[in-house]
């Protein structure tokens, strides 16, 4: 019986280890790249693996994403014109569509007009108006816009006509750019 009681002790001691062990162990995790280094009495630390990726400085280790600094946010322009009295509106530099078409539609109104219609929008680019130097019949001014003002101002040159065969003239060119927002 000594024998068997000597194998129940031994048996009990060890499962007691086993389970400190392993309490030891789910409170001593360590990150990737890492391993658990302690003492007898219980200190425990995390420690880099020599060699292995992870570790601090390590230049094979994945890099992370760069956070975001900030963001960038549109910028929105708009030409609002009056066929009745030839008013014209605009704006330039808003934060979004809706604001820059009221804005273009209000100035315009400002004016006295009352027909003042929306013909162009653009956000992050640059517009142009040209309009012909004769003003007869079959003249017709051009509006347009491009990703730089010398491609916007010969995007309305193709539209616009002068019957009198002279050169159409810019009435009005402006730019929107985004505007980046730092954190």
């Amino acid at each position: 019986m000594k024998i068997g009681g000597l194998r129940l002790v031994v048996a009990v001691l060890g499962m007691i280890w086993l389970s400190s062990a392993e309490s030891a162990f789910a409170e001593g995790r360590c990150p990737p790249g890492q391993y658990p280094v302690g003492s007898a009495n219980g200190v425990l630390g995390c420690a880099p693996i020599p060699g292995g990726a992870g570790t601090p400085g390590d230049p094979s280790a994945p890099a992370l994403p760069p956070s975001p600094t900030g963001r960038w946010h549109s910028t929105w322009g708009a030409i609002s014109h009056s066929e009745a009295t030839s008013s014209v509106g605009v704006s330039t530099g808003l934060y979004s569509e809706s604001d820059a078409k009221e804005e273009a539609d209000r100035k315009c109104q400002a004016e006295g007009a009352r027909d003042c219609a929306v013909i162009l929008t653009y956000a992050n680019q640059c517009a142009a108006w040209l309009v012909p130097q004769t003003k007869t019949s079959g003249s017709k001014s051009g509006v347009a816009s491009g990703k730089t003002l010398s491609v916007a101002k010969n995007n309305a040159k193709q539209q616009c006509i002068d019957s009198g065969g002279k050169r159409c003239t810019v009435f009005y060119s402006d730019c929107t750019k985004p505007e980046f927002e730092k954190f």
